[in-house]
């Protein structure tokens, strides 16, 4: 989560759900043991170190939950390696983390266009971004990613030329950026979209208690669902990956 959302989330603690239902809960596993023993056996023993003191110092950020989980990071950083994304661009950047799995996994040559609304906590975890010796791979813009968007599709130089695009921002607008960035990605890029199973409650009755934001943006995430299975300029793959994933690939 990233870009707006904090401005959203009903903070109140009565109001936030327990276990499973809680977004912040970065597994979709039923056992927490077996989440786990993935992170403990294949995830934090090949964490790059940067990646690992920027997953630290995040976890003590008052807003934590809307960081990239650590198994997320793993996979976008080798997704990357196996498609050879050059260019790409990441939509809700928060401290950085999936950020920094992305210009890890770039070439020297590689570039990000990253926007987010907070440079604060983009700030937080620049440091560690300069000493991984990848600062030089980031465009960071800070403000609302949408006039950009926009301003690149009336260009029209730039249609077509990202090989990848992260999107890990406000739930409501994800549809608006969809629009957009379909026709940024080049035919055969991916575009991977965070929190598209919501932590559960996607599946959940609409009478099923959770939190008021959860429920605010899971009619949001729902719709959002649906217009990408509907959508004939793309082949998605939705994933149990942190708190879900949506990989679509442009076909034309």
């Amino acid at each position: 989560m990233a870009i707006n959302e904090e401005t959203k989330i009903d903070s109140n603690n009565e109001e936030q759900a327990s276990g499973h239902q809680e977004v912040g809960h970065k597994s979709l596993l039923q056992s927490d043991a077996l989440y786990q023993y993935i992170l403990e056996t294949s995830v934090y023993p090949r964490e790059p170190t940067p990646m690992k003191e920027l997953r630290e110092i995040t976890a003590k950020h008052p807003m934590n939950v809307m960081a990239t989980s650590a198994d997320e990071g793993q996979f976008l950083n080798m997704l990357l390696k196996l498609v050879n994304a050059k260019n790409t661009m990441e939509i809700g950047v928060f401290t950085g983390y999936s950020l920094l799995a992305t210009a890890l996994a770039l070439p020297e040559d590689g570039k990000i266009l990253a926007m987010d609304i907070n440079r604060d906590d983009y700030e937080l975890g620049r440091p560690i971004i300069e000493k991984a010796g990848v600062a030089h791979k980031i465009d960071f813009k800070e403000g609302p990613a949408m006039p950009v968007l926009d301003e690149m599709i009336v260009d029209g130089k730039y249609h077509g030329t990202y090989d990848f695009i992260f999107v890990d921002a406000d739930k409501d607008n994800y549809i608006n950026y969809h629009k957009r960035l379909v026709d940024l990605v080049k035919v055969g890029g991916l575009i991977g979209y965070d929190n598209t199973l919501w932590n559960g409650p996607v599946a959940a009755p609409p009478d099923a208690p959770m939190a008021k934001y959860v429920s605010y943006y899971r009619d949001f995430v729902l719709e959002f669902n649906k217009a990408l299975a509907a959508d004939p300029r793309i082949e998605i793959c939705m994933l149990p990956v942190g708190d879900g994933i949506t990989l679509c690939r442009r076909i034309n």
